[in-house]
């Protein structure tokens, strides 16, 4: 069975039953779905009352040595006191298989929403990403893929060519754009960076508040540059970013040594996300999941707009970098 074929059809109520009790964990209530659509997640509280979530991985994406990758980083992570959603070892071993299915369970672990605006969360995010990267920088990972061009602009430029859901008249349109952004990328995506393993999707959304920040889904980790953590976190025009920057970095230089030099991927780092992003809706198309969350892909509209959004993306691209402000010194 493809990849693109695969959904999560035959993950029943039964089966993720089935799967916990094999753990030694009794569900008494709850079998919530949370919000994911790579994967499928679940909060449940068992008999003694304690509410846990079960992450099961889509099948064909991550390997075994991938998922276990992503396990050893959070528990040195936890090791550490970074404060991370890290999987509990159940039975002795932190990751568990059943009809098919690699998953996970983690202790539920609330919080408040991530403040975008607030430079004093900023500061604290700043600090333990710091941390983050001060344990990512041991060593890489050896399974699981360092970010480049050829996972994010190169697979998805094919998988795009050969989808059904880009309208006729405007594929060409599209492809070109991409084709175009793709050129002045090479130019511009450099290897003179020094790889760590990362969390590799730091958004706001995967910022909980618990008196501190708490960080959570791992499940983008691999290797890449520094800055591929912060620039997500960054918003506004050019001086608020100029200030969240110098907010964000005397922070995580507390910590661990960013290479101002990195800022210069900040812009082709955003450009490969665009791509990678809309690539990875088509490719997931035939989840169940999929057409009714993101209806817009059926619009001619909507891919209009995105030509337009990768030309302008890549006129971005070939202006100068963000420049910190003089007084900072990295």
């Amino acid at each position: 069975m493809t990849e693109a074929a695969f959904n999560f059809q035959t993950l029943t109520p039964d089966t993720i039953l089935d799967a916990l009790w094999d753990t030694g964990l009794r569900v008494e209530s709850g079998l919530t779905a949370l919000n994911s659509y790579e994967n499928r997640v679940y909060q449940f509280t068992d008999e003694d009352k304690r509410r846990y979530v079960a992450k099961f991985y889509r099948p064909q994406r991550w390997s075994q040595q991938q998922i276990e990758e992503e396990h050893q980083f959070s528990a040195e992570l936890l090791a550490d006191e970074v404060p991370i959603a890290a999987p509990l070892n159940l039975q002795g071993k932190m990751l568990h298989q059943h009809q098919g299915f690699w998953f996970a369970v983690f202790p539920s672990l609330g919080g408040r929403q991530y403040e975008t605006d607030n430079y004093d969360q900023l500061e604290w995010v700043g600090r333990f990403l710091g941390r983050i990267h001060q344990t990512g920088r041991r060593e890489t990972f050896v399974h699981r893929p360092t970010i480049g061009l050829a996972e994010y602009v190169d697979q998805p430029l094919q998988i795009l060519a050969s989808s059904a859901l880009v309208p006729k008249g405007l594929k060409d349109s599209l492809l070109a754009s991409i084709e175009r952004l793709r050129t002045t990328l090479q130019n511009c995506w450099h290897t003179q960076w020094r790889p760590l393993r990362l969390h590799g999707d730091c958004h706001p959304g995967n910022i909980l508040w618990r008196d501190g920040p708490l960080f959570v889904d791992l499940d983008d980790a691999r290797n890449g540059p520094a800055v591929q953590d912060l620039w997500m976190l960054v918003n506004g025009d050019r001086q608020e970013q100029l200030i969240q920057w110098d907010i964000l970095l005397e922070a995580y230089s507390e910590f661990c040594d960013f290479d101002a030099h990195e800022l210069s991927l900040i812009e082709p780092l955003r450009a490969m996300r665009m791509v990678y992003y809309l690539a990875w809706v088509v490719r997931r198309w035939d989840d169940p999941a999929f057409p009714g969350s993101f209806p817009w892909m059926t619009d001619e509209d909507f891919w209009r707009r995105q030509i337009s959004i990768f030309n302008e993306q890549d006129k971005l691209l070939q202006e100068p970098p963000l420049q910190l402000m003089p007084d900072f010194q990295v």
